[in-house]
């Protein structure tokens, strides 16, 4: 799961390869115009005042005989609500848009698609096939920008009606929204009225006939006072014709009658074919948007301009998009200090994407799609700043394309229409999958031929296979240009192939033509098995047959038999998921999360273990997507995509998939793989799942792992809610910070041994360890904070902590820079706490008189055993005065100052001599080899005192030892 490594990526535009030209239907926030004529969410994306390629501020109005006409006070009025209306129903954001932080609004991030003058010529061309990226690009067109879309053409000839067409995913909707929103603010002078249309709107039933008057009536009730002035209106009303895919119009006479007047009630579609052909409203403005496969619906004697959308076609236009969205202040709740990105955090996101973009890698063509720019922005929120309770990466592609494609449909001979996302999940699932399956990105161009043309056999097949190629298959695949693999294809983005490869498997789309033929026999049993078992049953009791209660009996057998196929399919399944997700192989990879942020900002992917193969795939996202797919929230989104997974088949492949999890997810896996399996539980959204297969769970290591917000999130959901304890929880070394330790709190509450060494943990961490130290649940028996800056403030958190709690027995503050104030304070309240057993306070840079102050405190302590005081700055005396008081304090705590005990090698050699080997590369080396060569001094001097062979041998082997780290350390030895 990766952008495939750093490629060049190809530039491709009416087939699959020509100039990089983006497609978007809209990014994730451009949904149906219905939405917002109906009060809905509006997702068309926020604009700024910086305008490339569509402005249309300061359009001028169009030269001709009609002047301002709504001049009365009533109707000026009335155009006011109307604008007001429109302002507020396109400004709303959903959910998704609002994750980005309150201060992001339609207004304040904007970025204008390139539209590219087109031609009638052009649009009567064979529809293009699949290129390779070596064929070349169609000559290149000139821009238009929204000011210059009723422009006179080339002949001098007034435009009237302008076609606007793109595939999806390349800005329609975006573009349109932002027309209206201009117009709205006043920016665009040209015309005084402007009415849009949602052709789906317009589809969909209605009581009966009406008239254009009562149309816009209904829809805009501000506007009734103005409807007898329209026709005065003239160049100056302008009507917006969005999604006119949806309308099948019939320029035939016999089909359409003609018809002027406004007022006369007809059909929808008839209306717009009379507006389009200049008999009714002859002088009005007209803006159609429509996809590729439909434009020719339209005669093109009725059109003065063709444009499509081609997207950004301009790195340029994709780095600003990146530089607008990304630094959006308040961007998300990280903004308030609950751990979301900093402002020198965005701006270092910014600069690595940006150079990504630079390099014309793979995600440089991807982001051609304005939609896909929307999908780099909402991964980049997800895993670097914390987002909504239960948002799942999941949710996020599931979204994205309801987004882009829900409510849209094929259009082909068949009267009911048929799901474009539906569609898309039968043909290029199937293609995903293959690739998994056979652990492939690259496809040529006989493999997407095979999975779009498989089962073709009609007239309207045909026609749905034409609209997909023209609308939508640029959407989803791009040429690959990696070096040695000319003429080959791949999915824009990587992970968008290891989600249609799942949706593929959970939609049960994945069959054998067995299980096919099968199927079609059972449902055909259950249908007629009925009456054929009643007929069978009167002629066993009149007729002699014995034959016919085994016909009976096998009628029954069928069903059977297909769902116990069915389940041994779900079976291979989950056997085959769970697998993906614990391979070996994957073990030297990066986590998922961290793989998905190199691929994007361009960073150096996933490792490989030393013994994969070098063209061998990774797919680790696969069983996340599987699992996160059976959840209710994305179940919910596909239905509305026209691909419903019913209930019952989630319960089967969620009980499958558990089976299986129960006996595979037992082994003891690496850090990095442990967060992915925990990611997966994080993606299904089911706590009873989750708290049935992870209740083996006793050892939480996720040591070496970064802990971003997210992953923190992620651990904490998955594992917060469970009630049984951990007998470890090994978090060294994850960069985690407070907000971090703070969202982890349900789950160190359970933890019996916690290890948070090397974090760069300081005195305000050392609060939220308070808290911790105090709760009633705290389970903590052993806390290792060694190697972080807690000085001395934040010791006095903790010795706070300690006077309270009733569990800890073992506390490790090594190398955490208490000084001779951390260890006085700890000295000062150590009897407030009667159950802690050994204190590791070695390395601190404390003095003689602070240590011999807390080696008394732990002679008197009641339960202490052992006291860590070596590496401290302690003078010869001092430690001789330690050793004179130990000696004494017989039966009480151990006090280690040293590698030697009086004239013999101490127990705890090998502890002291260990903490070096584990700190060597982070631990001062000066200082280090100072404190190695005084204990190898003490250990020659006491080897020279003593006469016992035993412990001169003992002496010589600990010498042996010290001697090698001090070479490791480039010192001199003996």
């Amino acid at each position: 799961m990766r952008w495939s490594r750093p490629l060049p990526w190809a530039v491709w535009g009416p087939g699959l390869a020509r100039a990089p030209q983006p497609a978007d239907e809209n990014i994730l926030w451009m949904t149906h115009w219905n939405w917002a004529l109906k009060g809905g969410c509006s997702l068309g994306p926020p604009r700024a005042f910086t305008h490339h390629y569509g402005s249309s501020v300061g359009s001028v109005p169009p030269s001709g005989r009609h002047g301002p006409v709504l001049r009365s006070i009533s109707a000026v009025e009335a155009v006011q609500r109307h604008r007001r209306n429109l302002a507020e129903w396109f400004s709303r954001l959903p959910r998704e848009e609002r994750q980005f932080g309150p201060t992001f609004a339609l207004d304040t991030v904007h970025v204008d698609p390139v539209v590219r003058e087109s031609s009638p010529e052009e649009l009567l061309r064979p529809p293009a096939e699949l290129r390779s990226p070596a064929q070349p690009p169609p000559a290149a067109r000139s821009s238009l920008a929204l000011s210059q879309l009723f422009d006179p053409d080339a002949c001098g000839c007034r435009v009237q009606t302008v076609v606007l067409y793109g595939a999806v995913g390349t800005g329609k909707s975006t573009l349109v929204r932002k027309m209206v929103l201009d117009w709205c603010h006043g920016r665009l002078p040209a015309f005084e009225l402007l009415i849009p249309f949602s052709c789906e709107d317009l589809s969909s039933p209605g009581p009966g006939p009406a008239s254009l008057c009562q149309l816009v009536a209904r829809r805009y009730t501000a506007l009734k006072e103005v409807l007898p002035l329209m026709a005065a209106a003239g160049s100056r009303l302008l009507f917006v014709l969005h999604g006119l895919e949806r309308l099948n119009l019939d320029f035939r006479l016999a089909g359409t009658g003609l018809c002027s007047d406004p007022q006369e009630p007809l059909a929808p579609a008839a209306i717009l074919v009379n507006l389009l052909r200049k008999y009714m409203l002859p002088e009005a403005r007209i803006l159609v948007t429509t996809r590729p496969s439909v434009v020719g619906r339209i005669p093109s004697k009725y059109v003065g301009r063709y444009g499509e959308i081609c997207g950004f076609s301009d790195t340029s236009l994709q780095k600003l998009y990146f530089q607008l969205r990304l630094h959006q202040p308040d961007c998300g709740p990280g903004a308030a200090g609950a751990g979301g990105p900093t402002a020198a955090q965005r701006d270092s996101l910014v600069e690595m994407l940006s150079r990504n973009l630079e390099g014309h890698h793979q995600i440089t063509a991807a982001c051609f799609l304005p939609s896909y720019c929307w999908l780099v922005c909402a991964t980049l929120h997800f895993l670097h700043a914390p987002a909504p309770d239960g948002q799942t990466l999941t949710g996020i592609y599931t979204s994205f394309l309801r987004l882009n494609f829900g409510g849209e449909v094929l259009a082909g001979g068949d009267p009911a229409p048929l799901s474009l996302m539906a569609y898309a999940a039968r043909t290029m699932g199937k293609l995903a999958y293959e690739g998994v399956s056979s652990r492939r990105t690259r496809f040529s161009e006989e493999d997407v031929r095979g999975c779009l043309e498989a089962g073709v056999r009609s007239e309207e097949e045909f026609q749905l296979l034409h609209s997909f190629r023209a609308d939508a298959l640029r959407f989803f695949l791009a040429p690959c240009v990696e070096p040695g693999h000319p003429g080959t294809f791949v999915f824009t983005v990587p992970a968008l192939q290891e989600y249609l490869a799942a949706l593929y498997i959970v939609l049960g789309l994945r069959k054998t033509t067995l299980q096919r033929v099968v199927k079609d026999v059972a449902e055909l049993a259950g249908r007629v098995g009925e009456d054929v078992s009643l007929v069978l049953g009167i002629l066993a009791k009149l007729l002699p047959l014995r034959i016919l209660p085994v016909l009976f009996n096998l009628l029954k057998v069928v069903p059977r038999v297909f769902g116990r196929m069915v389940g041994k399919s779900r079976e291979a399944v989950a056997q085959a998921m769970v697998l993906e997700m614990f391979r070996e192989e994957d073990y030297h990879n990066d986590d998922v999360l961290d793989q998905m942020g190199a691929s994007i900002l361009g960073l150096e992917g996933p490792r490989r273990h030393p013994g994969e193969a070098p063209g061998d795939e990774v797919f680790e996202l696969f069983p996340m997507f599987m699992g996160g797919l059976l959840s209710a929230q994305n179940r919910a989104m596909l239905a509305q995509l026209g691909c419903p997974i019913r209930n019952l088949d989630a319960l089967e492949n969620a009980q499958a998939i558990k089976e299986k999890l129960g006996k595979l997810g037992r082994r003891a896996l690496p850090a990095s793989e442990l967060l992915d399996h925990l990611f997966f539980h994080y993606e299904f959204q089911n706590q009873h799942f989750s708290a049935a297969v992870l209740r083996s769970l006793r050892r939480l290591d996720l040591a070496g792992v970064r802990m971003t917000p997210r992953k923190c999130m992620v651990v904490a959901a998955v594992l917060g809610s469970g009630r049984h304890a951990l007998d470890e929880v090994n978090l060294a070394s994850c960069q985690l910070d407070p907000a971090g330790l703070r969202t982890l709190m349900p789950v160190l509450l359970r933890a019996r041994k916690l290890g948070l060494q090397l974090n760069s943990l300081g005195p305000e961490a050392c609060r939220d360890l308070r808290e911790l130290l105090l709760h009633s649940q705290c389970q903590v028996t052993t806390l290792r904070l060694s190697n972080n800056p807690l000085t001395a403030a934040g010791a006095a958190s903790l010795v706070e902590g300690l006077a309270g709690n009733t569990s800890l027995t073992h506390l490790s503050l090594l190398h955490t820079g208490l000084g001779d104030e951390g260890l006085e304070l700890l000295a000062a309240q150590l009897q407030r706490n009667q159950q802690l057993q050994e204190l590791n306070v070695a390395y601190n840079g404390a003095g003689d008189s602070a240590a011999l102050a807390l080696a008394k405190a732990a002679w008197e302590h009641p339960s202490l055993q052992l006291l860590h005081l070596y590496f401290n700055e302690l003078s010869s005396e001092g430690r001789q005065v330690l050793r004179d008081l130990g000696d004494a304090a017989e039966g009480r705590a151990r006090v280690v100052v040293s590698l030697t005990e009086g004239a013999a090698v101490s127990q705890y050699w090998s502890v002291i001599l260990g903490e070096v080997q584990r700190n060597f590369h982070s631990w001062d080396r000066a200082r280090v080899r100072r404190h190695l060569q005084l204990l190898l001094r003490d250990l020659e001097d006491n080897r020279g005192a003593t006469l016992n062979p035993w412990r001169k041998a003992q002496l010589l082997r600990v010498e042996g030892e010290v001697t090698a780290l001090l070479g490791r350390l480039g010192g001199p030895g003996r």
